[in-house]
């Protein structure tokens, strides 16, 4: 879909208004918990965006395992008699599901597929990988057949020490001429308490192996490269912008804060990201095709998707940065998607990450090669 040309005015005048801010080249990024685990860069760096724009960028480094504004989990049931409080939730259809026990025990209904058995029928006990080795075997692309019919959980403990994200984010968005869908290796962008949030979650490998990968009632989970992150936004992000955060509005007394915007994070283009809904429970209206709008006081923002969606933005009108490795900066080098997990005890294993089946080593498109050695989606 082609940006209309009103909207690419108005873009174009915002992102030149705002130039003047970024010319003595120092950090103006705000809206970041104060936490040890985040570090935010003041100066700003020359950067490559994701296309090949030289840019410059905020340069935001976080580390996933030290990152004490997170409060996360539960995630599986152990008993199929335990409820909601117990357990996290799952996205299907669009709606939000509460995983308790009375779910788990009933999957074949749900996904009409009598192959679905998490529990042990005598005890109600549910089969949920309980170690770092069994997350590792588990939440692999390729599940390993050891863990099929499991609920699957891994512990923000299994991260390792030190393991760090840096963003590189656009300090002035870099306007595309038609939007550009937001894929699984760039990740939507970074929430205010250093959180990434990623695009959809892929729920078809999970189910093709009969197993369950539930989110915590905030819409995320863990895996060890990445650390806890969000695959849908649910309203906890929206409460602790409120206990962390000065809002965009706070300056005019005036203003009725029961209908303020809530903003939550960045989005990888540059533009901030807010909630789905205002405070008051009301939608945002006159969005674009991202999710995107403007309003006086905050200018063009987006509004992430409802959480039942499993897709928290659906694309970009300006150019993403990306998550890099230690002090690289540039998006463009040949990037592969992050590592996955491997094996425990796998003579190839390097600690954390799995190597590229051999078949995906010396491709162009490492991507569509993994989608091709991944179990078969759902029926």
């Amino acid at each position: 879909m082609v940006i209309s040309p009103i909207l690419l005015l108005m873009l174009t005048t915002q992102v030149n208004a705002h130039e003047g801010e970024h010319s003595d080249h120092k950090m103006t990024l705000g809206g970041f918990y104060e936490n040890a685990a985040i570090k935010v860069d003041k100066e700003l760096v020359s950067c490559t965006l994701s296309m090949g724009t030289k840019a410059l960028c905020y340069r935001i480094t976080v580390d996933v395992g030290a990152n004490t504004d997170v409060d996360a989990g539960p995630w599986c049931p152990q008993n199929i008699n335990d409820d909601s409080g117990q357990s996290g939730i799952w996205l299907e259809g669009g709606k939000v599901y509460d995983v308790d026990g009375k779910f788990i025990k009933n999957l074949a209904t749900f996904y009409k597929d009598d192959q679905w058995q998490l529990f042990n029928p005598k005890t109600g006990k549910v089969r949920v990988t309980d170690s770092k080795q069994a997350c590792l075997a588990a939440a692999r692309p390729d599940v390993d057949p050891k863990y099929h019919n499991y609920c699957v959980q891994c512990l923000p403990s299994y991260v390792e020490k030190n393991t760090t994200l840096t963003y590189l984010i656009p300090a002035k968005p870099h306007l595309l001429k038609k939007p550009q869908e937001v894929s699984p290796d760039s990740g939507v962008g970074v929430a205010f308490n250093g959180v990434k949030i990623e695009s959809s979650a892929p729920v078809d490998a999970i189910l093709g192996a009969h197993t369950i990968a539930p989110f915590d009632d905030c819409g995320g989970h863990v895996n060890t490269h990445v650390g806890y992150h969000y695959h849908a936004i649910t309203g906890c992000t929206e409460k602790a912008a409120q206990e962390h955060v000065e809002g965009d509005h706070d300056h005019d007394h005036d203003h009725d804060k029961l209908s303020q915007e809530v903003a939550i994070g960045y989005a990888m283009d540059g533009f901030k990201l807010y909630t789905h809904h205002n405070l008051d429970s009301t939608e945002a209206q006159n969005l674009d095709s991202c999710g995107g709008h403007f309003t006086k006081d905050a200018g063009y923002h987006y509004h992430v998707n409802e959480p039942g969606k499993n897709q928290i933005l659906t694309c970009f009108n300006a150019e993403p940065g990306c998550v890099v490795e230690g002090d690289e900066t540039s998006c463009t080098a040949n990037r592969r998607p992050p590592p996955q997990d491997c094996k425990e005890g796998d003579a190839s294993c390097i600690p954390g990450k799995r190597p590229l089946p051999p078949e995906c080593e010396n491709v162009d498109d490492v991507k569509a090669c993994l989608d091709s050695h991944r179990p078969p989606g759902k029926k």
